[in-house]
């Protein structure tokens, strides 16, 4: 035999079962491998506009499905949802099916169907991610095999692979096969969390620094979920566990990872939320078990309108007995972020001394060659321009002369199915504020202006949409909403997120002068990133130049694929043009 995977889809009931085995007694081969050997299953059943499902595999599933059944009386349980007219049951065989195998796929099913928009909630509890087996060689081409046939009997609950694997939900999804540094950080980490509950420790400070691009918020979104079905099987039914993130781009995204996966608290308080909320509603006196803060370099270090304290993650720590910190100080963009070195050192030798420091070196993100890497890190980090060179990866690395050329060429890319997630982003060199008037802004949107060209900021074409299109939008990060291809991104929407290919446009305050890179803030209207920040021994200091250096890598390390670039300056665009010759 060597068949090419079955899919069936039949009514979730054991007649429905039956039915098939009889219309299959012609077929012994499909009948074979249906019944006789491995298979994987996917129960699904109507949710409003979407569907709950739950993956699963075996080696016999007529007795699986009828132990579903038997199950299905219990109402606190998923299989009461089988009783409904609604519930679907998809079957798939393959002939080389074997554990591993079955396993495999039922994972990267439980993977895809996460970042599908029309799934609400996953029903599953444990991820059976593999290492190699035989033969994983065909796993790809059969699992891209296998989701095309489901596709042919419903497009809304598998979408194209494309658009599944563009979504945020997608990739920042616990259900991620982690690279092996990230798998041994994983191990540790569980390990350290538990040995701490268990020895009734509290304050513990467990430090993870990245850089863009290295796997911080999968490792994040991994773990957290980890510690939640590892405190289950440990029978810590009390266990609080809250997951951190001042971002509300990335806020939304894990609150529907939670939702998706039936992520709660005992208490009944939703395990994401924003810092201050965290710090708000908890108190010393009574610590939660485990803290994780992703982005952990954009929490505040001192006192805003709505945080009267001095240093969140500070008030973090003292309200866990773990707190778990993903970091990377490349990426604070904002005084109100800003540490003080000796301060940031301070907590990563706590870290150390109690062996609870790791680092992701790893470069996940950009899928380029090391010497392409380089030549970005060179030009946000060392401020130099150095020959750009030809990647045999198929990255590409593109300099325009005007920005309609650039548009041109990102709406290019997001006309191909493959790439539909590329947009313009910007260094913030053009006036914006999110809560003015009409009347105060004297145009109808805030605007990237460089000469008679001209793009709305981010935000601002959903002002003009229905009320049901913007109720869509509220799920979607800002890059997957499709009117923001006529829109430019900044720091603020993008950071975390990731691009196909990104349009970056330099703006005035990125500057070539002397054979060196500058930055400028007399020429951003970035107010956060250019008022005096007092430090702790009282004295006021600017640090613009720097926060707008860290603004400038984020927006060159978002492309997966490719980065154009646009430089407002002219003895910028002149040596970047030299740069490609």
């Amino acid at each position: 035999m060597n068949l090419k995977p079955i899919v069936y889809k039949i009514d979730d009931d054991l007649n429905s079962l039956q039915t098939l085995q009889e219309k299959l007694e012609n077929k012994i081969l499909e009948k074979e491998v249906l019944f006789d050997y491995p298979t994987v299953y996917i129960h699904d059943w109507k949710k409003g506009e979407g569907y709950e499902v739950y993956v699963g595999e075996s080696n016999n599933v007529i007795q699986r499905t009828k132990q579903h059944f038997d199950q299905s009386g219990d109402k606190s349980k998923w299989q009461y949802q089988l009783k409904k007219k609604t519930s679907s049951l998809y079957i798939i065989g393959y002939d080389h099916f074997n554990k591993s195998f079955t396993l495999d796929i039922e994972n990267r099913l439980m993977h895809y169907m996460m970042g599908a928009e029309s799934v609400k909630r996953m029903h599953n509890k444990r991820t059976n991610p593999q290492n190699r087996y035989y033969p994983d060689c065909e796993a790809n081409a059969i699992f891209r095999k296998i989701w095309n046939n489901l596709r042919k009997k419903d497009e809304v609950l598998f979408p194209a692979e494309s658009e599944i694997k563009d979504s945020a939900l997608f990739k920042a999804s616990p259900l991620h096969k982690l690279t092996q540094e990230q798998e041994e950080i994983k191990e540790k980490i569980i390990e350290k969390v538990f040995t701490a509950l268990d020895k009734e420790k509290q304050g513990q400070l467990i430090f993870i620094d990245g850089e863009a691009g290295t796997g911080k918020t999968v490792l994040n979104s991994s773990t957290f979920y980890e510690v939640f079905l590892k405190a289950e099987e440990r029978k810590k039914d009390d266990l609080q566990c809250y997951l951190i993130v001042n971002h509300d781009e990335q806020i939304t995204v894990y609150k529907q990872i939670a939702e998706k996966l039936g992520l709660k608290n005992k208490d009944g308080k939703e395990v994401v939320c924003k810092p201050t909320s965290f710090i708000n509603n908890h108190s010393m006196d009574e610590p939660v078990d485990v803290a994780f803060i992703d982005e952990a370099h954009l929490l505040l270090t001192q006192g805003k309108q709505s945080y009267q304290g001095k240093n969140q993650l500070e008030d973090i720590i003292n309200r866990a007995r773990v707190t778990v910190v993903m970091f990377d100080e490349n990426q604070i963009l904002t005084t109100e972020q800003y540490w003080e070195e000796q301060i940031l050192k301070g907590y990563r030798e706590q870290a150390k001394e109690s062996d609870n420091y790791f680092e992701l070196t790893k470069q996940l993100r950009v899928t380029a060659s090391d010497e392409t890497i380089s030549w970005i890190d060179d030009f946000t980090k060392k401020k130099r321009i150095s020959d750009i060179p030809k990647d045999k990866t198929g990255y590409e690395i593109r300099v325009f002369s005007q920005p309609s050329e650039l548009e041109k060429a990102i709406k290019e890319k997001a006309g191909e199915q493959e790439h539909k997630l590329s947009r313009l982003i910007a260094t913030y060199d053009w006036e914006y504020s999110k809560n003015s008037s009409m009347e105060k802004r004297m145009k109808k949107y805030w605007e990237v202006l460089i000469g008679d060209w001209h793009k709305p900021w981010n935000r601002e074409l959903e002002k003009d949409m229905e009320r049901k299109q913007k109720r869509k939008n509220k799920t979607l990060s800002w890059a997957e909403q499709p009117q923001t291809i006529d829109e430019v991104g900044s720091t603020f929407t993008i950071q975390g997120f990731d691009l196909n290919y990104a349009g970056v446009i330099l703006g005035p305050s990125v500057k070539y002068r002397d054979g060196k890179i500058v930055f400028d803030p007399s020429e951003s209207f970035n107010e956060k990133a250019k008022r005096n920040r007092t430090l702790s021994d009282g004295t006021m200091k600017k640090f613009g130049e720097t926060l707008i250096q860290h603004e400038v890598r984020v927006l060159m390390t978002r492309g997966v694929n490719g980065l154009y670039i646009y430089a407002c300056d002219e003895e910028l665009k002149k040596a970047l043009e030299e740069a490609v010759r």
